[in-house]
């Protein structure tokens, strides 16, 4: 049973806080804690001295399967689990893996070492972000989708991506069922991708409209947005802008907490930091039904 459980911000997350030091993470109901997931959609662990190991041992519980990630640096000691301390820099808001069609249910962060200064993890909760957003964007957003396209992608990047097998033909069946997908195969064996989706879509748990996507990431990386080929307008950008700044949440991080996040629902990002030693480590992964 979960005997300490507090806020975790000004929004739905929550923290789960050990009782003492020598609380076990993985003796903790499976069942409270999906149910805390659910409602909450954000849900840090603290006072429990999680570790890596720990981590996907506890993500286990939760998770039918995992999903790799060709960005970020993994660690040899676990499957599954990376680094995300490649660079310094403030990263913008977006849903994991949020230009690609197969998409992690939930995201796992763990802090072995915050930086001295800086380093937060932010998130911002898409549903609270389409309620408050005005009726001209949330019109735009419905009748504009986004379009993300990649070129000359090789196979073994595919298949992280996507889960997809060794060979092209593999991929091509597992490709074949995205829907809102196109692709082409070109002569060297890379291949061409395009993806459309909206901006709004409906939550994991609770089938919510929920502003949770890849598009200001897009943004700030100056790439096309709309299907059509268009970007933001600057009259849009900024509205976005004062809309995140106002919602922002953030975890400040201890050394052995884990977050759980609803990547369905929320997005995430960080402020930017100096410390070098700061050592954050991530899994994502399908949700058990």
């Amino acid at each position: 049973m979960i005997s300490k459980i507090e806020s975790l911000g000004t929004g739905t997350g929550k923290i789960v806080s050990s009782t003492n030091d020598c609380e076990d993470i993985l003796r903790l109901s499976q069942e409270e804690i999906l149910e805390l997931f659910k409602s909450s959609g954000v849900v840090l662990f603290r006072g429990f001295g999680v570790t890596p190991i720990v981590m996907k041992q506890f993500s286990k519980k939760f998770s039918c399967s995992y999903l790799k990630d060709p960005t970020k640096t993994s660690i040899e000691s676990v499957d599954f689990v990376n680094s995300v301390d490649n660079g310094m820099d403030a990263s913008p808001p977006h849903t994991e893996h949020g230009a690609n069609p197969y998409q992690p249910d939930v995201i796992w962060f763990c802090c072995q070492t915050p930086a001295q200064e800086g380093g937060e993890t932010l998130f911002w909760d898409g549903v609270q972000l389409w309620k408050e957003m005005s009726k001209h964007l949330k019109q735009l957003f419905v009748e504009k989708k986004l379009k993300f396209a990649f070129e000359n992608v090789p196979l073994d990047i595919l298949n992280q991506w996507i889960d997809g097998g060794e060979t092209i033909d593999d991929c091509k069946q597992v490709l074949d069922n995205f829907e809102d997908f196109s692709y082409q195969i070109n002569e060297d064996s890379t291949f061409s991708l395009k993806y459309i989706r909206s901006a709004v879509v409906k939550t994991k748990y609770g089938n919510q409209d929920a502003f949770a996507n890849f598009l200001w990431a897009s943004h700030t990386r100056g790439w096309e947005i709309f299907e059509d080929g268009s970007k933001l307008s600057n009259e849009v950008a900024d509205e976005l802008q004062k809309l995140y700044d106002k919602f922002t949440q953030e975890i400040s991080w201890q050394a052995g907490d884990l977050a759980m996040i609803d990547n369905s629902r929320f997005m995430h990002g960080r402020r930017k930091f100096k410390d070098n030693r700061r050592r954050v480590f991530t899994t994502i992964a399908k949700i058990l039904d």
